[in-house]
Order: structure tokens, then C-alpha cells, then sequence
């Protein structure tokens, strides 16, 4: 039924036609401060508060002039340099307007380090957020490689959409590559049209990426090479849209793109823990989430018509709740290896994940709507589904989990409108007459979706009637739904509590 295809390693390809990373001196700055803010300090590992750090502010402003002290008044001009001249506590403010990126690396923002009492902020002006168009091929618009306590918010980076022909190429929108970084705050930030990464990340400790849209990124929204320092750490990823990846290349729609699947969110191997929330991740040419990182959370999220997996996972004690995820192929009609979600642990034995308050629901068929292990069945892993709406309305399409695995499930709802066999354990086949024998609380039949699509936006909250409807379980259920609406017992299966 499956035939897997096996990404291949696209470092070679992020780091094609860049030197590697120069040295950079960062001088401290003699310039006199137009003003002085102090306000309070910022618990990075908390939830993001706007803040200002305190110390000095400068501005930047497409007419000023790098040999002006940096001041309002006199504010210089260009991002790059003046990103170079803040110490510890100060604040760039990065004036409304167009600023053309076209030098390695004298364009390319790359701030010193902050501290934990004095971070370093580089923001565009309230109401007028600046463009960073890069262009010539540039490797990136912003650099944050070994860089701590930085935040970086309202700034739009893009491709040189004024260029002709390679002129207008433009890689990454931002990195962290080579060595870690920690501490970094990236907020309503907005990367679109680039032509490989919108983030490319590899080493980080305590990253949040907030209210942030990366759209159209050749090579896909977030990811990186595999990481040399345990990858990703403590991240979160917050009110954010990754979406649209591969559709755009290098000028055109992305047909010509050299990396065939490129994902909303995909990252190799990494310690975690790593949080998505409240994001939407949708119109992708690869899988909408695609996690190695071991203790990854997916909650309140949505992923939507996304060419090939759903949600994949293979880290250890991972979860998804409250997940909408559905529209796999994005209205194509081929048939593909790709599932809705995939758990796949490739090396550590008794591993667990949890599926808890989800709604899946596909109408491509010809693929098993889940799969638990099917490319390493002799590898054991535990999974609990619990509380899901399970809904495959294409053919051949259960659910497959291999034989040395465990699965706990209760309070699920199936309907697989073209499929005798519901779901396959082993050599043991379930159908709807032996659904109660999975586990106590498990039902057949129509959920009863407002409106079900594949390929455009759908609507799937219950209607009245719905089978379920007041049949969840209250055990390790979240207390709120997709939609941040009060979960009131007797709980609902799915995403979303009816109401």
C-alpha cells in the first residue's frame, strides 16, 4: 500500500553558493542615545509581554545616513550597520520604508549579544512596519547565529519583488546556523517569498516565535540541519501561520524548486521540549508538521490541506490535542504514500505519544488515514487516542499500527464511509461490529461536520445530533477546546465542544 519516500538531507542545498559565516567585529557604539526607556525586566521563559529593554534607543530610516549618530533626528541608514553598533539594553527602532538587502554580510543584520538584565531589541516602527527586501542572491536578511538575549519584532522580510530575474533571489529570511544561539524572542515578524528557509535554525535554547506569518518559502517555513548541540530546546512557536511552503521559487510558483517536499514546520532530531499553539498550518507541498524532537506538543492548531503528512512525530513523549487536521493532497486527486499522521520512532524502543481531542478527516483515501510504525514494526512504541474523531472518506484507508506496538484507545469516534476494515493491529482486522473491543467509549458513525472540504477551508464543528456529542472522556482531556472555548463534562469527542 506504501511506498515510502525518504527525504534526503538538504544541507547541501541551504548552503549552496555561501561562503562561510565571517567573523564579525562587534564595536560598541560612541554615539549619544536620543532617549532612555526603562521599564521592567522580561522572564524569557514566559509568555511574551512587550517590554522595552532598558537602555539606549536609535533609529534607522531609509533617508538617513550611517554617519549620523543614529539618533531621531539623525537616524542612520541601513539596518546591517546599524545593528553593529548596540550594546547590551539598547533599542533599534527601524523607521516605516523599503530597505534593499543585496551585501554578504555588511546588509545582513547581526546584533551582539544582550544579557539577561539588558536584552537587545530590534524593532519596526508601530504602525508602519519596515520591508527587508533582499536581493542578489543574498544569503539572509537577519543573522542570530551564537547570539543570546535578543528579540527582533514588526519587521516584514521578503524578496526584492522591484528585481529582475536573479537579481530578485534571496535565501533565508533568518538563521541560526553553526553555533547555538539562546534566549531569542522572535514576534510578529512577516517572511514571505524567500527561496529556501523563512527560519533556518539549528541550535537554540528558549526560541519563541510569536504572532509571526512565514509564507511561501521555497524550502519550507522552519526548519534546519540537524543539530551538533541537542537541536532545538525549549521553543515555542505561538499564534503563528506556517503555510504555502514551496509555492513560491526563485521568482516563480515553485514549480522548479530542487527540494520536493518542503514543510510548515519540519526539524530533525532534538531534545525538546518544543511547543506549537494556536498556529495554523496549511497549503503546504510537504507535510504541515513534521517533528523529530523528542517532548513535541501540537494544541489548538490547525492543519489544513497540506500536500503530503498531516502531522508526523518521532520523538519520545509527544502529544497533539485539540488538533484539526485535514485536506491531505490540497484537492489533488493522486494517490500518495502520505497519511494524515505518522508516528515513526526510528531508533529508542517504548516510546509514547498521545493523541487526545483531535479531529482527522480525509477524502484522498488509498493510504492508511494513521500509521503507527509501519517503516520500523519491530520497534515498540505506546500510543493513546483518546477522544478522536477518526474520518476516512476515501477507500482503502484504515488506521495501521505494527504488531510490536501498544495502543490504548477509548472514546473514539470512526467513520469510514468506504471502509469494512477500521482499523489493523498486527494480524487482527477491527470493524465497526468489533469497535467496542477496542476500549471502553468507541463508536461508528457520521460526526456531522458543518462542512467537511478538501482543498479549501472547512468547517468542522459538530452539528446537532452528532454521535459525539457529550461522549468524551474527562481523563487527561484538555479543559478547553480549538477554539479556547470552555470544555464543560460530559466532554465531546473532537476538536471542538458543541455548542
Amino acid at each position: 500500500m506504501r511506498n515510502l519516500l525518504h527525504k534526503t538531507s538538504f544541507l547541501i542545498l541551504v548552503l549552496i553558493g555561501g561562503a562561510s559565516l565571517a567573523c564579525r567585529l562587534l564595536s560598541s557604539s560612541g554615539s549619544s542615545p536620543s532617549e532612555t526607556i526603562n521599564t521592567p525586566k522580561l522572564d524569557p521563559t514566559s509568555a511574551y509581554v512587550p517590554f522595552t529593554s532598558n537602555g539606549r534607543v536609535f533609529y534607522v530610516a531609509a533617508q538617513g545616513n550611517n554617519s549620523n549618530p543614529g539618533s531621531q533626528a539623525a537616524p542612520w541608514a541601513t539596518p546591517g550597520y546599524a545593528s553593529r553598533q548596540l550594546q547590551s539594553g539598547d533599542t533599534l527602532i527601524i523607521l516605516g520604508g523599503r530597505y534593499t538587502l543585496s551585501l554578504f554580510d555588511d546588509d545582513i543584520i547581526t546584533p551582539p549579544s544582550g544579557t539577561e538584565n539588558a536584552w537587545i531589541t530590534i524593532r519596526g516602527e508601530e504602525g508602519n512596519r519596515p520591508i527587508l527586501a533582499g536581493r542578489d542572491n543574498l544569503l539572509t536578511a537577519v543573522n542570530l547565529s551564537g547570539i543570546q538575549y535578543v528579540r527582533l519584532e514588526n519587521l516584514e522580510i521578503t524578496h526584492d519583488d522591484q528585481a529582475n530575474g536573479e537579481s530578485g533571489w534571496f535565501r533565508d529570511g533568518l538563521e541560526i546556523l553553526g553555533v547555538q544561539s539562546s534566549h531569542i524572542i522572535l514576534n510578529n515578524l512577516y517572511i514571505h517569498h524567500v527561496d529556501e528557509f523563512g527560519m533556518n535554525i539549528q541550535d537554540v535554547e528558549d526560541l519563541q516565535i510569536l504572532n509571526t506569518r512565514i509564507e511561501y518559502a521555497g524550502f519550507g517555513g522552519l526548519g534546519g540541519p540537524a543539530g551538533e548541540k541537542g537541536g532545538w530546546r525549549n521553543a515555542v512557536i505561538r499564534k503563528s501561520s506556517l503555510s504555502w511552503s514551496g509555492h513560491y521559487y526563485q521568482g516563480g510558483d515553485g514549480s522548479n524548486r530542487p527540494y520536493d517536499r518542503p514543510d510548515g514546520f519540519g526539524i530533525e532530531p532534538s531534545q525538546g521540549p518544543i511547543t506549537i499553539e494556536d498556529t495554523t498550518v496549511e497549503h503546504n507541498y510537504g507535510d504541515g508538521v513534521d517533528s523529530k524532537a523528542a517532548n513535541t506538543t501540537i494544541r489548538r492548531t490547525i492543519v489544513a490541506n497540506n500536500s503530503c503528512d498531516g502531522v508526523k512525530l518521532w520523538g519520545n513523549n509527544s502529544r497533539i490535542e485539540n488538533v484539526l487536521i485535514y485536506g491531505r493532497g490540497d484537492g489533488n486527486p493522486e494517490t500518495t504514500p502520505w497519511s494524515a499522521i505518522v508516528i515513526a520512532p526510528e531508533q529508542q524502543i517504548n516510546t509514547h505519544f498521545e493523541l487526545i481531542n483531535i479531529t482527522v478527516d480525509d477524502f484522498l483515501g488509498k493510504n492508511y488515514l494513521m500509521y503507527v510504525q509501519y517503516d520500523y514494526p519491530e520497534i515498540a512504541t505506546q500510543v493513546v487516542l483518546r477522544n478522536a474523531i477518526l474520518s476516512g472518506r476515501g477507500d482503502e484507508s484504515p488506521i495501521f499500527i505494527a504488531p510490536a506496538s501498544t495502543l490504548s484507545v477509548d472514546h473514539n469516534l470512526f467513520f469510514f464511509t468506504q471502509n469494512e476494515t477500521l482499523l489493523i493491529h498486527g494480524e487482527q482486522l477491527f470493524t465497526c461490529q468489533e469497535v467496542a473491543t477496542l476500549g471502553e467509549g468507541n463508536l461508528c458513525g457520521d460526526p456531522l461536520f458543518i462542512h467537511p472540504a478538501w482543498g479549501e477551508t472547512g468547517d468542522y464543528h459538530l452539528q446537532a445530533g452528532s454521535l459525539a456529542i457529550d461522549g468524551g472522556s474527562n481523563q487527561t482531556a484538555p479543559g478547553e477546546d480549538l477554539a479556547n472555548t470552555l470544555r464543560i463534562p460530559p466532554l465531546d469527542i473532537g476538536a471542538y465542544e458543541f455548542h
